[in-house]
């Protein structure tokens, strides 16, 4: 059983009845720690019994989320074969690589990986941009010279040329860890 408590936003989230360890209760931010674990929510009796916990039995930690590095990036929009010409040239003079997602606005798999690629382009924030240019709206010159057959494809261009890609038809997590993979073999 879950609830959400309407002062911290934070999930409670009921574990086993029979254990007698203590309980413990996350969203990532707070933790709390119930030292009973009969503690359970839902009807008169638990309620009853939540109002006799003494606030001894109850813990609370707070975790901060790391703000040194962005939880995702958002990535940049190629628009038309120049702007590509000068990414590859600057990528080129940094010697680093850069990853560019084809991708459509009318395909779902494309809208479901863009997050879940902006989360990762943070975890390599400083060692690889991030890009992506949406087939429709760019002339097909930009397409063609991505040799795109296949929505959504991932490639990796290094030193000016495409090294490799994901062509990512199949399920959402099988192709970021094919795309992690392909990032690992030229990182």
């Amino acid at each position: 059983m879950s609830a959400l408590a309407p002062n911290c936003q934070f999930l409670c989230q009921n574990l086993h009845q029979r254990d007698h360890h203590p309980q413990k209760w996350s969203n990532g931010l707070c933790l709390f720690f119930l030292k009973s674990s009969k503690f359970r929510l839902g009807n008169r009796k638990n309620i009853t019994y939540y109002r006799r916990v003494k606030k001894r039995d109850i813990k609370a930690h707070a975790l901060w989320p790391d703000l040194s590095k962005p939880s995702s990036v958002e990535l940049e929009p190629i628009k038309d074969c120049d702007q590509l010409d000068q990414i590859l040239q600057q990528a080129k003079e940094n010697s680093q690589p850069i990853i560019i997602d084809w991708m459509a606005n009318w395909c779902r798999k494309c809208i479901y990986l863009k997050p879940k690629l902006e989360k990762l382009a943070a975890d390599y924030d400083t060692k690889l941009k991030f890009y992506y240019v949406d087939v429709n709206t760019v002339p097909q010159a930009l397409v063609k010279r991505g040799n795109i057959s296949k929505m959504p494809t991932i490639q990796l261009w290094l030193d000016g040329e495409m090294k490799a890609e994901v062509i990512g038809g199949h399920k959402a997590w099988l192709v970021m860890e094919e795309v992690k993979e392909m990032i690992q073999k030229f990182i």
